[in-house]
């Protein structure tokens, strides 16, 4: 199981160099990636009566390309984690040109995870419909990985419609994998039929079982091997690191192949806060 780190987007604000400081100390201290949320525009509760979602127009996000970009120059093997790009309120050929450029300036260290999302206010001001988004997500997978793959593509679907374009340059990885985060059973679904591995928005017991058990199914529906699918879990860390170590041991037994270790929330002040928690985790870790 390999072990990685949650980007605290939203307590870094705008100093980039806890950005690079962040990066380098986390690949010195042996993690194996780093996975980043993303959220375009945050939606101002003063406008949106009776607002409860977790994030508002005051909370710091980083654009996840634009990060990852700058930290494939600082960085050298970690990976880098899209955890997740929401996927529909995005153009599709512009994610792929974007994940590709990111891809090739790492060396091939991006690994692509994206979602439909939850914040309808986000996707009116992208300009992209939030009825459809589930449905429009599996066809924008079908179509990264063709741009990532062919040099030209032509495609008519439901929702895209490209004659004779490509990206170039293409990705190290081709195609770039992509993981799918969900929550629901069209969501875990899509994750068995077409992703490369999958990101759980619930923690190891009976509500992973039963999803678990709608992947294995949806996988072998599409003549896939469910047990080629990854898991990516997410341990919160709250001051203990015992328990964060028995948090993983959790999350391995129930078959996670990656985890995360995630320190927002935790009252820590300032990146030097950040890692070190990080760094009192790694040293109770033999696999770092």
């Amino acid at each position: 199981m390999r072990i990685g780190v949650t980007f605290p987007q939203t307590e870094l604000g705008g100093d980039a160099g806890a950005v690079r400081a962040y990066g380098e100390r986390v690949e010195e201290l042996g993690y194996s990636h780093i996975l980043i949320y993303d959220h375009v525009l945050g939606a101002d509760p003063t406008v949106h009566t009776g607002w409860n979602g977790p994030y508002d127009v005051h909370t710091t996000f980083h654009e996840p390309f634009v990060v990852y970009g700058y930290l494939a120059a600082v960085t050298r093997s970690v990976e880098l984690v899209t955890g997740v790009i929401i996927l529909p309120q995005r153009q599709t050929a512009l994610v792929a040109k974007q994940a590709a450029e990111v891809d090739l300036l790492s060396g091939g260290r991006l690994r692509l995870g994206v979602g439909v999302g939850w914040n309808a206010v986000e996707y009116e001001a992208l300009g992209e419909d939030f009825g459809n988004r589930g449905k429009r997500s599996a066809e924008q997978i079908e179509l990264l990985r063709r741009f990532w793959t062919e040099q030209t593509v032509t495609f008519d679907g439901q929702f895209h419609k490209v004659t004779g374009a490509g990206i170039a340059p293409l990705p190290v990885q081709r195609p770039i994998p992509i993981w799918i985060g969900a929550a629901s059973a069209p969501g875990y679904r899509r994750a068995g039929q077409l992703a490369d591995g999958w990101f759980p928005m619930t923690g190891p017991g009976p509500k992973l079982d039963d999803a678990l058990a709608v992947i294995e199914q949806a996988a072998v529906q599409a003549g896939r091997d469910p047990a080629a699918i990854g898991m990516e879990g997410r341990v919160q860390w709250r001051g203990d690191s015992g328990a964060v170590l028995e948090a993983l041991a959790e999350w391995e037994k129930a078959g996670a192949t990656h985890v995360a270790v995630n320190t927002m929330g935790a009252g820590l002040r300032t990146v030097d806060d950040h890692l070190a928690a990080l760094a009192e985790v790694a040293a109770e870790l033999p696999s770092t």
